[in-house]
């Protein structure tokens, strides 16, 4: 094979997208899959708000096509802050903000501003991606394998031991893949260990910096709360990057508007590395999203029923495996506690069917899809051990009048494993 790069030949690519595109092959052929795999949505069920679609199109017929400002229209930015201060009580000035094409972009420009060749990163597994953009940027990993004990976060505890030298700590609450929260006891502690170290740094040293993935954080159940590190600790805010937008929180994937906010000189960096690669949001959907944040009650109408839906098809599906459970099933699933996401354990490794034994995770994977037509995400696609029972269930593309039929296949399924 020709020669490329060293990164470019050691690159492995996205799993899940991999596993979202078999999937969506073998629907195009006419097989019936329950596909739960992608964190996106079904626009059919979960349709971005009317109110926005419509500021959108009215964009767009206002000629709104051009480029827009490197870091963003400065109407959306003062939205953003305005949002910000409203809902969660910060305080960001517009030069603290930069908008941008989604979070994939935003993640990426903070590892190229903060991360150099060499410095260690410490993230938890499973997490989304993290291991990836920690080899994209030539960093030293630094994998704190979480446990369904602590769900599925890092605690203080586990970070101490290696947070000397760190560069960078990713944290993400709510968690993709896992639809968990860090508890806020853990997150102070955590901000308390990198206040901790970066007093130990010399006033031209790197410091430990703090990336805060926050992009799922309106979308929290029952009495789980979300909290950040700059209201909890307002110490932090030097060190904290965070990561948010309306991906996720509005059902708009597609709008691909993400905004960073945190030290200004920090986002100045990071808007000069996005002019070079030019993943900026489209003019027309910035221009929506900022007449959109600053009315209040028709988004807080919109996230109302937006999250009624969710948390409904959450806790029937939740409700359905531990019935499974009930019935002596290999089975189980994690209370759900925010996201489009619940953590479900298929412990089948060993069990056989049809004179073949599953000795492998990726086994138990294949034959849930080949049997039931159930497909999931295994953990190890978020950087888990590859034995990892656990799985990814985003409940973006259900339908409520199938999840029955889905549990009758899988039920079936899990009865001819002996």
């Amino acid at each position: 094979m020709e020669q490329l790069s060293r990164m470019a030949g050691s690159l492995v690519g996205s799993e899940i997208v991999r596993l979202g595109n078999e999937i969506n092959d073998r629907i195009r052929q006419g097989e019936h899959i329950y596909n739960y795999t992608i964190g996106d949505f079904d626009p059919n069920i979960f349709p971005i708000p009317q109110q926005l679609e419509d500021l959108i199109v009215d964009a767009y017929r206002s000629h709104y096509t051009n480029y827009p400002p490197g870091d963003g229209l400065l109407e959306l930015r003062q939205a953003v802050g305005q949002f910000l201060n409203e809902w969660e009580g910060l305080e960001y000035a517009a030069n603290e903000i930069l908008i941008a094409s989604g979070g994939r972009p935003l993640i990426y420009t903070i590892f190229k501003t903060i991360v150099d060749k060499g410095d260690k990163v410490i993230y938890a597994a499973p997490s989304w991606n993290n291991n990836h953009y920690v080899h994209l940027h030539e960093g030293v990993h630094c994998v704190i394998e979480a446990t369904v004990e602590n769900n599925f976060m890092p605690t203080a505890a586990d970070i101490a031991p290696h947070i000397k030298g760190a560069t960078l700590i990713c944290l993400c609450t709510p968690q993709n893949p896992t639809g968990t929260t860090l508890q806020k006891s853990e997150l102070e502690a955590i901000c308390q260990l990198v206040l901790a170290e970066n007093s130990t740094r010399g006033e031209h040293d790197k410091k430990l910096y703090l990336m805060f993935d926050q992009m799922y954080w309106v979308l929290t159940y029952g009495n789980t709360q979300h909290y950040n590190p700059v209201s909890l600790v307002p110490a932090m805010r030097p060190y904290t990057v965070f990561v948010d937008g309306i991906s996720k929180s509005l059902a708009s994937t597609g709008l691909r508007i993400g905004w960073s906010f945190g030290p200004a000189h920090i986002i100045a960096k990071m808007k000069a590395l996005l002019s070079h690669l030019g993943a900026w949001g489209p003019m027309a959907e910035q221009k929506a999203t900022a007449k959109f944040l600053g009315n209040k009650p028709v988004l807080q109408h919109y996230l109302v029923n937006f999250k009624a839906a969710l948390e409904e098809r959450l806790n029937r599906i939740y409700e359905g495996f531990i019935a499974l459970k009930e019935k002596g099933f290999a089975v189980d699933a994690v209370v759900p506690q925010a996201a489009i996401y619940l953590t479900i354990k298929l412990n089948l490794t060993g069990l056989g069917a049809y004179g073949k034994v599953l000795a492998t995770q990726a086994d138990v994977t294949a034959y849930i899809l080949s049997q039931a037509k159930l497909a999931l995400v295994p953990f190890y696609a978020f950087g888990a051990q590859a034995n990892s029972p656990w799985y990814r269930l985003s409940v973006g593309t259900v339908r409520l009048q199938e999840i029955d039929g889905m549990f009758a296949q899988l039920e079936d399924a899990l009865s001819k494993l002996q």
